[in-house]
């Protein structure tokens, strides 16, 4: 196997939004969970997305992480590496991003990578290095209140700085207006001055073009699904990738059971569980119950199991900022996540050994741990159900899955979800 583009994802959520990104584009794609076993067969494709859960863990495993995927995928011949990264450039003052990027970058031999988490399609983007979402700056937005990586700072130059070894340079919306050579060149430039990575502007679907063409005359890059659009894009336009049909027919249908699983606390994700209370019965999980070392979970999953029958049920961990600022405060924010993500994961395999072969969970941490409990090592990719959030089908079993980011979909995701589970 030769591949055009090699990508390794720090979520699992953030690694099925780049998937679907790169079949829309014409890409062969498949998406594995964590690094892949030797012998796993996979179909002929043009690019692997590798799933890491590596958003919010120590930097120096976040790397060795990074290091063995991209092994994995160099020794599988990627032409090019994508560090894939939310598109709202979750990270603290100690990592990941920076010290993933940096440690590629060097491993590859490369002087500078260039770096945006911009995606205008959806409303993420980039002038002068500052992060908008929507009309908003990023210190701004909902996301400054996030759970685990609180983003206080829309200027990307200074948050990729202070957790990089090497200096942090921009590429502004004029260079990237002058196209391709305009942006290698200003790489370039950067580089002999010894900038290690450059933030770069982009407020409309062209300029992703032009960015991915100008990061293809360097093994790796840094971005959102945006730039794997624009790699994409420019692997097609210069014939080393000849543009195949969406992958949208999967197989039979699968029926049986559904289940849904919420555990990010976005207001996206909120309204979806205000909205999906009108169609499917759902509970809340308590996390004082939970963190009092109550049986919680077994409760959760108990009264799923006697609804499912019925009808597809949706299980819920997220709340309101307050909330959760309340439960960090008296637990701890990392014994917190950890005892709702292990509740969470539990209640996947129950609903799973239980029958369901139809699941749906939102948040990335959640998905994470749900899909490590679950052991579940690569996906096809299939239908859009919302922008960033494909249908996937399990490799290994008849089992239906989406994976979304907590700010993604339409109020009635759930149910848009379901519909296409057949």
């Amino acid at each position: 196997m030769t591949l055009a583009l090699g990508c390794i994802a720090d979520d699992y959520t953030g690694a099925s939004d780049l998937a679907n990104t790169l079949t829309k584009a014409g890409l062969r794609t498949v998406q594995t969970i964590g690094v892949p076993a030797d012998d796993l067969a996979l179909p002929e494709v043009d690019a692997v997305v590798v799933s890491l859960k590596s958003r919010s863990i120590p930097a120096e495993e976040a790397v060795a992480r990074s290091r063995e995927a991209a092994a994995w995928l160099n020794a599988r011949g990627a032409g090019h590496l994508l560090f894939k990264v939310c598109s709202t450039f979750d990270s603290t003052d100690a990592g990941n991003i920076g010290p993933v990027t940096d440690a590629l970058r060097e491993d590859a031999g490369v002087g500078i990578a260039l770096v945006t988490p911009a995606f205008p399609e959806t409303a993420r983007t980039v002038y002068l290095g500052h992060l908008f979402v929507g009309a908003v700056p990023l210190a701004e937005s909902p996301l400054k209140d996030h759970p685990l990586n609180p983003m206080r700072d829309s200027n990307l130059v200074r948050v990729l700085a202070r957790q990089s070894r090497a200096e942090v340079g921009l590429i502004d919306l004029a260079t990237v207006a002058q196209g391709a050579e305009a942006v290698s060149a200003r790489l370039d430039a950067l580089a002999k001055d010894g900038k290690g990575a450059a933030i770069a502007d982009a407020v409309l679907d062209r300029d992703l073009a032009v960015l991915g063409a100008a990061a293809l005359t360097r093994k790796v890059s840094t971005g959102a699904s945006g730039l794997g659009l624009g790699l994409a894009r420019a692997l097609v336009a210069a014939g080393r990738v000849a543009p195949a049909a969406a992958q949208a027919d999967l197989g039979p249908a699968i029926g049986g059971p559904a289940a849904c699983l919420a555990g990010s606390c976005s207001q996206a994700t909120l309204g979806q569980i205000a909205r999906a209370e009108a169609v499917m019965p759902v509970r809340r999980l308590d996390p004082a119950r939970l963190l009092a070392g109550e049986d919680e979970a077994g409760a959760a999953l108990a009264w799923a199991m006697e609804r499912i029958g019925h009808g597809p049920v949706l299980i819920a961990s997220s709340a309101g900022p307050e909330d959760v600022a309340a439960v960090q405060a008296k637990y701890g924010r990392d014994a917190a996540g950890h005892a709702i993500e292990a509740a969470m994961a539990r209640i996947a395999e129950g609903l799973v050994n239980g029958g369901v072969r139809r699941l749906v969970v939102a948040g990335g941490e959640t998905s994470g741990a749900v899909v490590d409990r679950l052991g579940l090592p690569a996906f096809r990719v299939g239908p859009e159900i919302a922008a960033g959030v494909p249908v996937l089908r399990t490799t290994d079993r008849d089992m239906w899955l989406a994976l979304k980011s907590g700010n993604f979909g339409g109020p009635d995701f759930f149910a848009d979800a379901l519909r296409l589970m057949p």
